[in-house]
């Protein structure tokens, strides 16, 4: 069942073969005939994948055959990546970049010998390409896709903020008994034991961990435990990991590096003689030494504390209960029904379309109770009226098909079949993330940008909004849950369910694929690699002959993996083995310093070197890396400057960077005309030596997102950053927005907000110096922004009195700011305020108080108030009096 995503790819190459940029460089020269016939082979073929992708699942052949078009795909891209490569070089260089004192006749420089090298490679790769067309003729191919529509942006969902451990009540069906069941053998005492373990089990898909969630989030149960804590446990029971987890939910506070004694004491610590309540969700192992170690430390709780244990398995449960297993049954029909309508239709629109909804009972039957399944295929036909659809979805024959108990559910394989070709790539790459990972969307979507499976489209929209609209698309269709949104529109984490990560792994085999130094036979097809964590030390000559094994790696990621990384020879080998990787993710490594080879990667469009605390350099030639989108640095505290052609890196469109530096960057006739011109996020952190940002940021004209964390030393930013839409401070102590004409206060240089039209998110935090904000005048340039968030600003004194001017604000968060005593007269004036919320600021809070504070007539109109986290209900006509400057009727 593993795809081959030729169309995808094929699909990318052509754009690639028809872009501006490779023509420029071949209309000149003899590549042109060979391009134009690369192009047309590839048009050919192209018109019948969709066709042969479907068919492959019952033809061996066909399967065969695409794999060995999707080889001639993957090295013509690497032909035409250098193309582009190679215009980009030319433009640098024209620019006055570089000046080369040698030229050698068959290096880039000589475009007559470049373009006959490159020309013969496409030849080649044209001949091959069209022996293998041939073969679609005996397979009767059908013509489908040629002109695939632009995907349609789906609706944006409202992304709720909550956590991995809570789930709205109202948007779970079905489940009252159960969750009085489990909420009353949690609040009941122990007769034996001090710690009761239930086992709840179930089917994947059932809805084990929802009702688990539902348990735990319960009134009741909050103020029954002392202590509550969940930690996912799924595939691999190590008890040092779970410890460490357990401890990081009872305390929010993390505990990486501590040796295994110091950690049994700290738990025992949390836990003992405390009534807790522990969910281990998830769990696979049916080892009952490992679990006996891990219950022996936390038998110290007083007695009424519960562990739930949720899993698939009756042995997991027999292994780890001293209570009989509650076993979850399946949802009836008429609970499926319901729960498919909420999915499928917007609210009440099941009742115009009648025909549907009778289609839909039918469906829903095939998911034999199961809530994922349900809640998968009404994703899957939102917003979709024609009853076509409907009905290929009921008659599909993958319902005929022999179900094992473990296998992929089939409405889940139904609702990746009808993704869109260009998610398809997208979903299978998740599969490289172990279960249960934290995905973080700026994360994801920058990967899925350097594996190239995000292009521009037609419309110049930014690549990170169409990586954005393929999240909501896949969470539409229940393929992510359990979102939470940090900030709003910009920074929000998702998380897969087991199921759909199986399906993940089944789909996306061999290309992508999860390894370890102990993998045997692997497939020489594997092209995306993330090494698993390991505790073991490997020899440099087992690492060697381990990557050795891989012949087109593209992507390799250390993310969760305790070695390889930091063996400096590991990184020589990739840099010499993997030419054509895009995708070299190197986090918590702690090699000194980057090798001068880094320039011969191309192709590379993503590196991350965060959490290094060895690296002290960066090669200057780093600059040659012409492709590069993404460079994180964040976090490499003995990192003394960044290069200083680092400014020419015409693609990069994220840098994040910890530095020892005073200025950044570096003044632009140090780099050239060209200076950071394409990039959209910047972040900033933990640069105790930095003063100043506005030395060459001019040329920042594309700057989206800038953040800064932990730099006690700045005192200015740049004055205009046109394109600005999300700023984050925080903890730069010697910023102060109090002045507006740029003189200094003591030893303290103060600056204003930079100048933006397009400014829709500002955070300041833990500000020490922040006075005040803006003046009057300096509000109409903010008349975009959406949310504005001031927290731990102890030494703000007031508000400005140009709030009024912030028309289009909805969300006002304003936390701890002790000396903040009353809101701007003009508060009243802002009517698109939706959520105000004022939290340890108590001369503020009382204030705001309903009918008896101040300032309360200045924010009845909003309809959200939080103060001190409790919301403020208040009835219309108590509103109506309250605007009017009268006493209003209010609920707490």
């Amino acid at each position: 069942m593993a795809e081959s995503f030729a169309f995808n790819i094929a699909d990318r190459l052509l754009g690639k073969a028809t872009s501006l940029v490779v023509e420029q460089v071949c209309l000149a020269g003899v590549v042109y005939s060979e391009l134009e016939n690369l192009k047309a082979t590839l048009s050919t073929v192209r018109a019948v994948l969709l066709d042969a992708e479907e068919q492959q699942v019952n033809n061996h052949e066909i399967t065969d055959w695409l794999g060995k078009l999707k080889d001639c795909f993957y090295d013509a891209e690497d032909v035409l990546d250098e193309f582009e490569y190679d215009s980009l070089q030319r433009v640098v260089v024209s620019e006055g970049g570089i000046k080369r004192k040698v030229h050698h006749f068959f290096s880039s420089s000589n475009p007559l010998a470049f373009r006959f090298k490159m020309g013969n490679k496409i030849k080649e790769i044209r001949e091959r390409l069209d022996k293998v067309a041939v073969d679609a003729d005996k397979f009767n191919l059908k013509k489908m896709g040629v002109n695939v529509p632009v995907p349609v942006p789906v609706p944006v969902l409202n992304r709720k903020r909550e956590n991995y451990s809570f789930v709205r009540a109202s948007d779970v069906i079905g489940r009252d008994d159960d969750k009085e069941n489990i909420i009353q053998f949690l609040m009941q005492s122990s007769d034996g034991e001090n710690v009761s373990v239930l086992p709840l089990v179930g089917l994947g898909g059932l809805g084990k961990t929802t009702l688990a969630k539902l348990a735990y989030n319960d009134g009741r149960v909050a103020t029954h435990f002392e202590k509550r804590m969940w930690v996912c446990v799924s595939d691999e029971f190590d008890v040092k990991r779970l410890i460490k987890e357990i401890i990081t939910s009872a305390t929010e506070e993390k505990c990486d590096d501590l040796p295994m004694d110091v950690l049994q004491r700290r738990l025992r610590n949390e836990l003992d003689d405390r009534k807790f309540l522990l969910i281990l969700d998830d769990v696979w192992s049916k080892n009952r030494d490992k679990w006996l170690e891990l219950k022996a430390l936390l038998d110290g709780g007083a007695k009424g504390s519960k562990i739930i244990v949720t899993t698939r398995d009756k042995l997991v449960a027999s292994v780890m209960g001293t209570c009989h297993m509650y076993e979850l049954k399946g949802l009836s029909d008429e609970e499926c029904l319901s729960l498919f309508i909420t999915c499928a239709f917007k609210d009440g629109r099941d009742k115009q379309y009648p025909r549907l909804v009778g289609i839909g009972k039918d469906i829903v039957k095939k998911c034999k109770g199961l809530p994922l399944a349900v809640r998968t295929l009404g994703g899957l036909l939102y917003l979709k009226a024609d009853e076509k659809d409907w009905l290929r979805v009921r008659d599909s024959e993958i319902w005929k098909l022999e179900q094992k108990k473990e296998d992929v559910l089939p409405a889940l394989k139904l609702s990746y079949d009808e993704l869109s070709f260009y998610l398809k790539q997208c979903f299978a790459s998740c599969s490289l993330f172990p279960k249960d990972f934290q995905f973080h969307n700026i994360d994801l979507i920058e990967m899925w940008m350097g594996q190239g499976l995000i292009q521009p489209s037609e419309q110049n929209e930014e690549m990170e909004d169409i990586g954005n609209r393929y999240i909501d698309e896949l969470l539409q269709k229940s393929f992510f849950q359990d979102v939470e949104e940090d900030i709003p529109g910009f920074l929000y984490t998702f998380k897969m369910h087991d199921l759909i990560h199986d399906l993940a792994l089944l789909v996306a085999q061999p290309e992508y694929s999860m390894l370890n130094f102990d993998s045997k036979n692997i497939s020489t097809k594997v092209r995306h690699v993330s090494i698993l964590k390991t505790d073991e030390t490997r020899e440099e000559e087992t690492i060697s002959r381990f990557f050795g094994k891989l012949n087109n790696v593209r992507t390799i990621s250390f993310r969760d993996s305790d070695v390889g990384s930091k063996c400096e020879s590991f990184v020589i080998t990739c840099l010499l083995g993997f030419k054509y990787m895009r995708v070299l993710d190197l986090q918590d490594s702690s090699f000194e310093e980057l090798p001068n080879s880094i320039c011969n990667l191309k192709h590379l469009r993503y590196l991350d070197l965060s959490n290094n605390q060895s690296i002290k350099r960066l090669p200057n030639s780093i600059w040659k890396l012409h492709h590069l989108q993404i460079l994180i640095l964040a976090r490499c505290d003995s990192l003394e400057e960044l290069p200083r052609d680092v400014g020419k890196m015409m693609s990069l469109r994220r840098l994040s960077v910890t530095t020892q530096q005073m200025a950044f960057p570096h003044k632009e006739r140090e780099v050239g005309r060209r200076c950071f011109d394409s990039l959209r996020i910047l972040g900033i952190g933990e640069c105790p030596y930095l003063e100043s940002l506005t030395e060459g940021m001019r040329s920042f004209t594309t700057l989206r997102t800038l953040t800064i964390v932990e730099c006690p030393r700045l005192s200015s930013l740049p004055k205009h950053l046109p394109a600005l839409e999300y700023l984050i401070i925080r903890d730069c102590e010697s910023l102060d927005l109090g002045n507006r004409n740029g003189e200094k206060e003591g030893n303290i240089q103060l600056f204003q907000v930079p100048t933006s039209n397009n400014l829709l998110y500002l955070s300041i935090e833990d500000c020490e110096n922040f006075r005040a904000l803006w003046e009057e005048e300096e509000s109409l340039s903010l008349t975009s922004l959406d949310t504005l968030v001031i927290r731990s600003c102890s030494q703000l004194l007031a508000l400005p009195e140009g709030m009024g001017h912030l028309t289009a604000l909805r969300q006002l968060q304003i936390e701890h700011c002790y000396n903040l005593a009353a809101l701007p007269e003009k508060m009243r004036r802002l009517t698109a305020l939706t959520q105000l919320e004022i939290e340890g600021c108590p001369e503020l809070a009382e204030r705001c108080k309903p009918r008896t504070g101040e300032d309360w007539n200045k924010i009845a109109h909003v309809q959200d108030i939080y103060l001190d986290g409790q919301k403020i209900q208040v009835r219309k006509s108590g509103l109506d009096e309250a605007a009017a400057g009268t006493s209003g009727e209010v609920e707490d």
